[in-house]
């Protein structure tokens, strides 16, 4: 590493602050055979559900130079979506708080790609892709490798100031960067208040989950309805559930994130139950075409909302 590398990094920190990231790390990129054994494990135990391309090209999941040869470095970013806010309806389809406002994937890749264009301002020459939870990385275990945080026991990223409310964005390069350490406490401790708290018991206990019984894929991934021995335990949760990192004491002194595109809607906060139920497919699109909601697409959603409101 040249004695410039310390300062650019610096410069790429600041840049990423400035743009609305709430964390920045650094790690060099490198095969992750550790993780590529857990993630084979798991999906050889059925605990991928039904999604199938994860069981795809492990060995390209756990080793960034796959995805671009000649690569050197892993950028690491996090933007906070934590919100106190809440649906006001009495007994109205719940939502998770990541899909309130504007589709994450949109807000991420933005602040990511201008990022990257600061990069190689700085790198002449330097290549670099960018990833907003929509390539084949392992992106966890690289916030865990830059040091943003521990993979906590409900198997999310928990950062120790900002909790575990935060979208993780990446960035692939040749340029070689000045690093950051490794997270390497589980600060988790004994705590089981997470895992216990699961209605469905979907937390393992080696920081794993079994999305066969976790509510969220069985209100996204999942490609029929809500398994009926599963309904009463979603607790109206119709896309999403965030209740193991509601629980989680690292959550609970966690500041309100300052992103506008992330707020909730007043006109989905005040929706009554029949609203919900009466939910057309124009409206729907007028209130979720630009939301992460917009991907469960209108009939398999209006299911989900009229299955729960049964319970």
């Amino acid at each position: 590493m040249s004695s410039s590398e310390p300062h650019r990094t610096s410069l790429i920190r600041e840049r990423a602050f400035e743009l609305g990231f709430d964390l920045f790390g650094t790690a060099p990129a490198r095969p992750m055979p550790e993780r590529a054994e857990v993630l084979r494990l798991w999906c050889s135990a059925g605990m991928n559900a039904g999604m199938g391309y994860l069981a795809r090209d492990i060995e390209k999941r756990s080793d960034p130079r796959m995805l671009m040869p000649g690569a050197k470095s892993v950028i690491v970013t996090g933007l906070s979506y934590n919100t106190s806010a809440k649906q006001k309806g009495e007994g109205v389809p719940i939502l998770s708080r990541y899909v309130y406002g504007q589709n994450y994937h949109d807000a991420v890749k933005g602040r990511l790609t201008e990022l990257l264009g600061f990069l190689r301002d700085l790198y002449p020459g330097a290549g670099g892709v960018a990833y907003a939870d929509s390539g084949p990385l392992m992106e966890k275990a690289w916030a865990v490798e830059a040091g943003l945080g521990w993979q906590g026991r409900h198997s999310v990223v928990i950062n120790r100031d900002i909790g575990s409310f935060f979208f993780l964005g990446l960035i692939i390069t040749d340029a070689v960067l000045e690093y950051d350490r490794p997270f390497s406490e589980d600060l988790c401790g004994s705590c089981r208040i997470c895992a216990e708290s699961c209605p469905t018991g979907a937390i393992n206990d080696d920081h794993t989950i079994d999305a066969r019984r976790c509510i969220s894929n069985l209100t996204i991934e999942n490609r029929g309805p809500i398994p009926p021995e599963f309904l009463a335990a979603t607790g109206r949760r119709v896309y999403g559930c965030d209740i193991c990192q509601e629980v989680c004491p690292w959550n609970r002194m966690a500041p309100e994130h300052k992103h506008p595109e992330f707020g909730l809607p007043e006109e989905i906060e005040n929706m009554s139950l029949n609203d919900w139920l009466n939910l057309d497919e124009a409206n729907f699109m007028r209130l979720f075409g630009n939301s992460e909601v917009a991907r469960k697409k209108y009939l398999p959603f209006v299911q989900n909302v009229t299955d729960v409101a049964k319970q």
